[in-house]
């Protein structure tokens, strides 16, 4: 995991990484590249998703509100662009303290860390070799985290392929999505098949269960009944408590975020494939006027 961790990023990621470190000051312990730019390898495409690691939230901003709104709702979400060989290159980056980021790999019910970060990602910037190590390690605890929580999902045998295409949907379903989340599942793990590939035979044999590997990329374990009757209630009660936490993201973000209603719409529009509208007012006074705004696009199933 590490090694992949450490792969180089384009030239323009690490510009770009550099200064939304000067943006949040000596505090900055690692910064990490993930999502559909990092799967394209083109950062001019689209926003470059960027998690930026700080040690203490005090030491991350100037602004007390910011301090706060970022214990109470990790992480906060913020926008940067810069130029590169006459390119503009943009951002969103999140910001989230090492501790609540290592709480959302291990002890967070939703799956709002461990299900993005089971996924390829890349380690942009560390303040040293230490952090590399945490880094990885922390990546590797989001993969077993999602596997521990899809195992009990699957029937007893079933091969790599399937876990991680579950764990993926299950884990996006939890959340507000404009796309599908069994299409996006698919996408994902067809794009990264060597990396999940090689991921799933240490991680279904570090579980408590039996587990035995019939046949080249199968597996079968057997895993209790109340195990996978638990499961299935906790899935389901994520799927509540998903949609809750993503609302309040979004409004969160409508503050932190520059642009943020324009950018609510942009990514509306990039994934459901259609031209969004909304009245002068909404941009002006979105925590007014954009319930209703919102309620139309979930009603007509721009996002779920």
């Amino acid at each position: 995991m590490e090694s992949v961790t450490c792969t180089p990023v384009p030239e323009a990621v690490t510009l770009l990484a550099g200064e939304v470190r000067s943006r949040h000051g000596e505090g900055v312990e690692a910064i990490v590249m993930y999502g559909s730019c990092l799967r394209s390898g083109d950062p001019y495409d689209g926003l470059v998703d960027l998690y930026v690691l700080v040690e203490d939230y005090n030491r991350a901003y100037e602004r007390r509100w910011l301090v706060w709104a970022n214990r109470l709702l990790p992480p906060n979400v913020f926008y940067h662009q810069t130029t590169h060989q006459g390119k503009t290159i943009r951002a969103k980056y999140a910001v989230i303290s090492c501790e609540d980021f290592a709480a959302g790999m291990n002890g967070w019910f939703h799956s709002y860390l461990w299900g993005r970060f089971a996924q390829p990602c890349r380690l942009v910037w560390a303040r040293d070799s230490g952090r590399v190590t945490w880094v990885a390690g922390a990546l590797v605890a989001a993969a077993a985290r999602l596997v521990a929580e899809t195992v009990p999902m699957l029937p007893p045998c079933f091969d790599w392929r399937r876990l991680w295409q579950t764990g993926l949907r299950l884990s996006y379903g939890a959340e507000l999505r404009t796309e599908k989340a069994e299409v996006r599942a698919r996408e994902l793990v067809a794009h990264s098949a060597d990396f999940f590939r090689h991921l799933t035979p240490a991680l279904l044999f570090s579980l408590p269960y039996a587990c035995r590997m019939p046949g080249q990329g199968r597996f079968c374990i057997e895993v209790p009944r109340f195990v996978r009757f638990k499961k299935q209630i906790q899935w389901k009660l994520r799927r509540f408590q998903g949609k809750l936490l993503s609302l309040l993201r979004l409004i969160k973000s409508l503050f932190t975020f520059q642009g943020g209603v324009d950018y609510i719409l942009w990514k509306l529009e990039r994934h459901s494939g259609r031209r969004i509208e909304v009245s002068p007012k909404v941009r002006r006074h979105p925590l007014l006027y954009g319930w209703g705004a919102l309620w139309r696009l979930y009603r007509e199933g721009v996002f779920r």
